[in-house]
C-alpha cells in the first residue's frame, strides 16, 4: 500500500449528504430536526449539502450544532452577468461551510468541464469555503480499463494551480458515475483501489505529507447497509451520500459506521 493504516488517523472523516434537487424549505427543516439528535455525538464531520433555497433555513436550524451546511455548486466569478448563478462570496456570507464542485450530474447535464471545475474550486477556496471535488469514471471507461487514466486526468486538471497550502480545505470525492443513483456500488476493494490511486496522484502533485492528510470520500450509492465495509478501507475517509442522506435514520447509521471505522485505527 502507498500509505499504511497508521496514517488514517491523520485525516478527518467526513460524511456529507448531497440532497440534490430534493426538499422544500419546510421539508428541509423537518429533515434537519430529525437528523440533529441522531448525530449529536458524532466524532466525524457531518455535512448536509442542500439546495440553494434551503441554505438559509438549514444554517439557522443547525446553528450551535455539529452539523455543517454545504452548497451543491458555485460560480467562478465574484459577480456579474451570470443569470441564475451563485458566487462563492454569497455562500460564504450566508454562513455556508462546504461546497460540492464537479459532481457528475453537473458534468453530464450542465456542461461542466474540468476547466470550469478548476475555476470554481479556485473561487471557492479564495472565498474561504471547504471544497468537495468530485471525480469518477463512466461505466464505458471502466470497461475499457482506463479508470486510472480518467481519474489522474481529472485530479491534475481540477486541481491545476491549487497550492499545497490550500489542500487542507479540499476533499476529493470518488464517485464512479456508473454507481450514482443506480443502486450499483463499487465493491469495497474497488473503492479502496481507486481511492488509493487518487492518493498516489496527490502524492505526485503535492508530496507525501499532503497526500497523507487529504480526506478522500467514496460516493456512488453508499448506504446504511454497505457503509461499514466501505469505510473500513484504509483510504476511504468518508462518504458523499445521495439517496440515503434524505432519510434521517439511514444517514445517521452511516455516520455511526464512520465513527466505528475511525475508532479502529
Amino acid at each position: 500500500m502507498l500509505l499504511d493504516a497508521l496514517t488514517r488517523d491523520m485525516r478527518k472523516t467526513v460524511i456529507a449528504g448531497n440532497w440534490k434537487m430534493n426538499k422544500t424549505p419546510a421539508e428541509a427543516t423537518a429533515l434537519i430536526e430529525e437528523i440533529k439528535p441522531l448525530v449529536a455525538d458524532a466524532k466525524c464531520e457531518v455535512v448536509a449539502c442542500v439546495p440553494y433555497v434551503d441554505l438559509g433555513i438549514a444554517i439557522e436550524a443547525t446553528r450551535d450544532t455539529n452539523v455543517k451546511i454545504g452548497a451543491q455548486n458555485c460560480h467562478w466569478a465574484e459577480n456579474g452577468a451570470f443569470t441564475g448563478e451563485i458566487s462563492a462570496a454569497m455562500l460564504k456570507e450566508l454562513g455556508v461551510d462546504y461546497v460540492v464542485i464537479g459532481h457528475s450530474e453537473r458534468r453530464q447535464y450542465f456542461g461542466e468541464t474540468d476547466e470550469t471545475v478548476n475555476k470554481r474550486v479556485k473561487a471557492a477556496l479564495a472565498a474561504g469555503l471547504k471544497v468537495i471535488v468530485c471525480v469518477g469514471e463512466l461505466l464505458w471507461e471502466r470497461e475499457c480499463n482506463i479508470t486510472n487514466e480518467v481519474i489522474a486526468r481529472q485530479i491534475k486538471l481540477d486541481l491545476w494551480g491549487i497550492p499545497a497550502t490550500d489542500m487542507a480545505n479540499v476533499i476529493i470525492a470518488y464517485e464512479p458515475v456508473w454507481a450514482i443513483g443506480t443502486g450499483k456500488t463499487a465493491t469495497a476493494d474497488q473503492a479502496e483501489e481507486v481511492c488509493e490511486f487518487i492518493r498516489m496522484c496527490l502524492k505526485g502533485l503535492y508530496g507525501l505529507e499532503v497526500a497523507s492528510s487529504v480526506t478522500i470520500q467514496y460516493g456512488g450509492s453508499m448506504n446504511d447497509q454497505n457503509a461499514a465495509e466501505l469505510l473500513a478501507k484504509t483510504n476511504v475517509d468518508g462518504g458523499l451520500i445521495g439517496g440515503a442522506s434524505l432519510v434521517a435514520e439511514k444517514f445517521a447509521a452511516i455516520v455511526k459506521a464512520a465513527d466505528a471505522s475511525t475508532a479502529s485505527y
